[in-house]
Formats: structure tokens, C-alpha cells, sequence
């Protein structure tokens, strides 16, 4: 089965093509802030190299996050494309999940790791089940270093750039968990996640319409809370009116100044 699959969830944006477990071409680069631009020649050079076009491919295979908004959109409507020209089924596979398939020989429960806005992070863990199911123990989530310890029990493998960036805090946080890491980065990948996407392909797991990006977001409302220190929005605007009448002056004041 020969697949593109375009992973654009963060900066690093990754394009390949597969066929099967077979990699036929792919493309890696730095694409921060760049997706839009960069995407479609990345595509058009794989074509090239391997001399396939669309029209040729068996399907198509996203990722379609955690991650970068822009990103997100950008990947999922490119392949939206292809697949209204072509007709071909496309598969969409979360991110964290395509970067657990980048480790199947593994035996030890997975930690993928992307870092979020607002300094907090993406993650879920898996398990694989031999080298052909992989199970989500826990689902996609965001949220602060301390929330992702208090989830972290027994041994864990961690890997991702959220991992290389918030090592130490982890550690700190999980002194009770045996955490190991992985022997490099891990990026996501186009190769993981179109290895995913066959497999969802050939269990006819395709897409319908109306497709949206996984965001993972916490509710606005939420956050907001937090960040006033547990203050609800009507305490707040009690306080914000009380303050006003604080620094109004008497009303005696006015009338005297009026008067003058």
C-alpha cells in the first residue's frame, strides 16, 4: 500500500512516502512559523524523487495533533485536497500515537511529550501489545509539569521535545517513578505516522468528512481561573468596582469644589 503522509504538528514539519513498511522517499526540515510555504514542494519533491503522483497513491495519512494550530490546519487541509482530487482514503492519526509508533519493539509503557503554548505540555502514555496493538492507557491531555508527574507511576519511557525541555522539572516532580529515556529526540515523524495510518487504512479505518484538528486545549475559562489565583469572574468584577468607589471621591468633596 503506497501512502503519503505529511506530519506538520510542530516546527519540525516531516513528509513521506510509504509503501508499506517500506520507506520510498522523505523529506524533514525546520518549517517554524513556514508550513504554508514550505509544504507543498516538500510533496512535489517526493512525487519527483519516486515518481509517483497522486493519482497513484492507495491513500493519504495525517497527523492531526496535539500541536501547533497553524500547523495542524495546514497539514489536514493539504491532504484534504489531494483526497477530494484522487478519492483515495485518507486515515488521520493523532500525533502523540504516531511518535509511540516510532519505538514498537519496546516493552516498556510510552510518554511522548510536545511542548504547548503558555509553558505547559502535551501528553498520553501507550503500551505496546507485541509489535501489533498499541494501547492508550491515558488519553491526549495538556497541562503543567507538575499535573504530568502526578500521572507518571512504575517505569516510564519518555521521549519528545517537551521531554528534552522540561527533563529536569520531570525528574525532580517523579522521584518515585523509574523513568527512562529514549536513545534520541524522536520528532514526530511522517514515517510513524504514515506506519500508523496503513495500519488503520488496512482495517478500514477511513475518514469522513468534516475533519477537525485534535487541540487538546483546556477551556479558556479554565485557564483564566487559574491565572487569578482562583478568583471567579464575578468576584473579580466586585473587586475591580469596589476599587472604583475607593478611590472616588467624597461626595461633600465634589459639591464644595463645585461651589468654589
Amino acid at each position: 500500500m503506497k501512502v503519503l503522509a505529511v506530519e506538520t504538528a510542530t516546527s519540525w514539519q516531516s513528509v513521506a512516502i510509504l509503501d508499506d513498511d517500506r520507506v520510498l522517499a522523505r523529506c524533514d526540515q525546520d518549517a517554524a512559523g513556514s508550513h504554508a510555504r514550505l509544504l507543498l514542494p516538500a510533496v512535489d519533491k517526493l512525487f519527483s524523487q519516486t515518481g509517483l503522483g497522486p493519482a497513484k497513491l492507495d491513500g493519504l495519512v495525517v497527523s492531526i495533533g496535539p500541536g501547533s494550530f497553524t500547523g495542524l490546519r495546514v497539514g489536514l487541509s493539504t491532504v484534504l485536497g489531494f483526497r477530494t482530487i484522487t478519492r483515495v482514503p485518507l486515515a488521520v492519526v493523532p500525533t502523540l500515537e504516531g511518535m509511540a509508533w516510532s519505538l514498537r519493539a519496546s516493552n516498556e509503557r510510552l510518554c511522548p511529550v510536545l511542548n504547548s503554548r503558555r509553558g505547559e505540555l502535551y501528553w498520553a502514555i501507550f503500551q505496546w501489545q507485541g509489535r501489533d496493538r498499541l494501547d492508550r492507557l491515558t488519553p491526549e491531555q495538556v497541562g503543567s509539569v507538575e499535573t504530568l508527574a502526578k500521572q507518571l507511576s512504575g517505569s516510564v519511557m519518555m521521549f519528545g521535545e517537551g521531554w528534552e525541555t522540561e527533563r529536569a522539572a520531570i525528574q525532580a516532580m517523579g522521584r518515585s517513578v523509574m523513568i527512562m529515556e529514549a536513545d534520541q529526540l524522536l520528532r514526530p515523524s511522517a514515517v510513524s505516522i504514515g506506519m500508523a495510518g496503513i495500519a488503520r487504512l488496512k482495517r478500514g479505518e477511513h475518514a469522513g468528512v468534516g475533519i477537525s484538528p485534535l487541540y487538546v486545549q483546556r477551556p479558556e475559562a479554565e485557564i483564566k481561573y487559574e491565572e487569578s489565583g482562583g478568583i471567579s469572574p464575578m468576584s473579580r468584577r466586585q473587586q475591580k468596582l469596589a476599587r472604583k468607589l475607593r478611590n472616588r471621591p467624597p461626595l461633600a468633596a465634589t459639591k464644595t469644589r463645585r461651589q468654589t
